[in-house]
C-alpha cells in the first residue's frame, strides 16, 4: 500500500507543473541556455532550439510560483527583453522573474 500511496504522490506533483515557454531572439547566436532557480541556476542550464527566424525556443514544467531566470547567449548573460517584472541580484545586474500560476 505505502508504494501505491508514494506513486500517487509522485504523479500528483508533476500533475500540479505548468508548461511554461521561453524564447529569445538571437539569430547570429550559436547557443542559447535558460538558467534560473529551477536550473540549479548553472547546474543544469536547459538549451533552447533555434527556429529558422532566429528565436531559440524552450518549453519547460515550472511548479506554480515565482521563479528567477536568465539566459545565456554564446556564455554571456542576457536579459529577457519580453520579462518587465525583474528583481536586482548579487552581481549587480536583475534576474527575470516568471509567475507560474
Amino acid at each position: 500500500m505505502a508504494k501505491t500511496t508514494a506513486a500517487v504522490k509522485k504523479n500528483g506533483s508533476a500533475d500540479s507543473k505548468k508548461k511554461e515557454s521561453f524564447t529569445y531572439f538571437a539569430p547570429s547566436a550559436g547557443n542559447v541556455l535558460l538558467v534560473g532557480d529551477f536550473t540549479g541556476w548553472e547546474q543544469q542550464p536547459i538549451a533552447l532550439k533555434k527556429n529558422k527566424d532566429g528565436t531559440w525556443k524552450a518549453t519547460v514544467p515550472l511548479d506554480p510560483g515565482t521563479h528567477e531566470y536568465r539566459f545565456k547567449v554564446d556564455g554571456e548573460w542576457r536579459d529577457d527583453e519580453t520579462c518587465s517584472w525583474r528583481k536586482p541580484n548579487e552581481f549587480g545586474q536583475a534576474n527575470c522573474i516568471r509567475e507560474v500560476t
